[in-house]
């Protein structure tokens, strides 16, 4: 990761964090706060928050942050939160539709960069389908719902960075073992083909791809067989552009130095000079 005054003195740089924390409260007993102290970031979108407002005391709001949480309706389960070194112009929470609004699953902020147009920020957690037939049809009843949302964004030409746990690979380069998950929640030929419509029809851009074209770059291990160690990863955590973003994609990394979840932050610089 580079450090911010390593860029050209003229070059101004917003730096965005995806996390999936895995808890919140459990994410800053491991340090999660203190790395973002010396991260440079400028904005944190967090998923699976798990944390009530009533939870949600200063201990997690540290001073210097402008702080946003969307909690599930049910305790201790999904929710998102996002974390600003940048004032907030606004914050909206939800998608219009139940599975996303009840579940804390999307918040979005905007910003006033200095562009010529506002930018809008936001924290995604798409459902898993992994736990059964169910699970999974919620997943695409999701899926169906928000792709109708990220075609209005198109038609009104706005700019927005929409980070998240997405929890669906899209390219065989994604994940390690492409051939045994064929038939895996998160890995199903359908769920890759809805990526598909969003960056190549929709013409959103996967601008972590734009600047780091290499494999075994994944963002989530299992807990299981020593799946970390061995990196036996997918990467399902991503920053899911407006095209007025791609140009601007400047340096991606995942963060794997220190770990605060099952999921490692994914960083990436973007160039705002108009």
């Amino acid at each position: 990761m580079i450090p911010k005054d390593q860029y050209p003195s003229d070059v101004k740089i917003l730096r965005v964090v995806s996390i999936n924390v895995n808890g919140l409260r459990s994410s800053v007993t491991k340090g999660l706060l203190e790395w973002l102290e010396q991260s440079d970031a400028d904005v944190v979108c967090m998923q699976e928050s798990r944390i009530t407002h009533e939870q949600w005391t200063e201990k997690f709001r540290p001073e210097g942050w402008h702080t946003h949480l969307f909690p599930a309706e049910r305790a201790g389960y999904a929710g998102t939160a996002i974390y600003s070194r940048l004032p907030f112009v606004s914050v909206k929470d939800g998608l219009g539709f139940e599975l996303a609004d009840s579940q804390g699953r999307f918040i979005s902020a905007e910003f006033d960069l200095g562009l010529s147009h506002p930018v809008h920020i936001a924290s995604l957690y798409l459902p898993s389908g992994s736990s059964g037939e169910e699970a999974q049809a919620r997943k695409d009843l999701f899926l169906g719902e928000y792709a109708k949302i990220l075609k209005q964004w198109r038609d009104e030409n706005k700019s927005v960075i929409i980070c998240g746990d997405y929890n669906i690979v899209h390219k065989r380069i994604d994940i390690k073992n492409w051939s045994g998950n064929q038939k895996s929640s998160g890995c199903l030929p359908h769920e890759r083909a809805w990526l598909d419509h969003i960056y190549d029809e929709l013409g959103y851009v996967d601008t972590f791809r734009v600047v780091r074209a290499e494999a075994e770059l994944y963002s989530w291990w299992s807990n299981r067989g020593q799946a970390r160690a061995k990196n036996v990863g997918w990467r399902i955590d991503y920053q899911a552009c407006s095209p007025d973003w791609k140009t601007r994609t400047t340096n991606a990394w995942v963060f794997k130095d220190q770990w605060f979840s099952d999921h490692a932050p994914v960083i990436i610089d973007y160039k705002i000079q108009e």
